[in-house]
């Protein structure tokens, strides 16, 4: 029997990219995101092409009924998830003194609050299975505050801080935790927070499918952690020994859009 696979934000980037690896590996797909119509191309493209189901479920992350809503059809369709890729982030640019509450709001709510929802509503089942695989979608950001970009990289360091320490309560349980860590990626996500123009986006500037099989084979593997590209793990592992006060000149200039 086939593996089930939820994927948030699966409509486009690197959860778009994953689902493909999936589907190509004969898992069962169960697709989350707003964008219904995209979805239902790919689950027309994808289950033709491998004896794989694929379910759609359209949801906004943003709002807080969303991970109950998701669970309860997940129930009333007896789908049973082996693998969570908690992959749909938000992100806004900008001085945080500058920018819209709600969307702030709606970050928070998307990046932490869902991720931390939708995990708690479906991690018991894997426990009570001794198996299961949950995948964080977290960031370089991860490793370091970020001006003009505040709140995004402060989100995505609950991510790894949660990945992490999760890993090690479910020890013995047969449930790994996997947190991605993805530099510059190009994708509709960049695109719609407009950084690309930012001098990071100037660098070294990843996939989004090279980014998936790199997160693919590192949750397969049941890796705790994984940076994706050489560039981006020297520039975490630079961290370590930066002083603080030059980490956050470094990370301005880095996100200040280029003239």
């Amino acid at each position: 029997m086939n593996q089930t696979v939820l994927i948030t934000g699966a409509s486009s980037g690197i959860g778009f990219e994953l689902a493909k690896l999936f589907a190509s590996n004969q898992y069962n797909l169960v697709l989350i995101a707003r964008r219904q119509d995209r979805l239902l191309e790919f689950a027309a493209e994808y289950s033709a092409k491998y004896p794989i189901k694929i379910t759609v479920i359209s949801k906004d992350l943003a709002l807080p009924t969303a991970p109950d809503e998701i669970y309860q059809e997940l129930k009333q369709k007896a789908i049973t998830i082996d693998i969570l890729v908690n992959n749909a982030g938000t992100q806004i640019y900008g001085e945080f003194q500058n920018i819209d509450l709600q969307a702030a709001l709606s970050l928070l709510q998307v990046n932490i609050i869902a991720v931390t929802h939708l995990t708690r509503l479906l991690i018991n089942d894997m426990i009570t299975r001794g198996t299961g695989k949950i995948v964080n979608l977290g960031s370089t950001g991860s490793f370091a505050p970020g001006p003009l970009n505040a709140i995004y990289c402060a989100s995505k360091a609950y991510v790894l801080s949660f990945s992490e320490s999760l890993s090690k309560d479910l020890e013995g349980t047969g449930v790994t935790v996997t947190a991605i860590c993805p530099g510059a990626t190009a994708t509709e996500f960049a695109a719609k927070a407009e950084i690309l123009n930012t001098r990071i986006f100037a660098t070294m500037v990843m996939k989004p499918d090279k980014v998936a099989r790199i997160g693919y084979r590192a949750l397969q593997s049941g890796r705790r952690i994984v940076v994706t590209g050489l560039y981006n793990k020297l520039l975490v592992f630079s961290i370590r020994f930066t002083p603080r006060w030059l980490i956050l000149s470094i990370s301005k200039f880095l996100m200040r859009k280029k003239a």
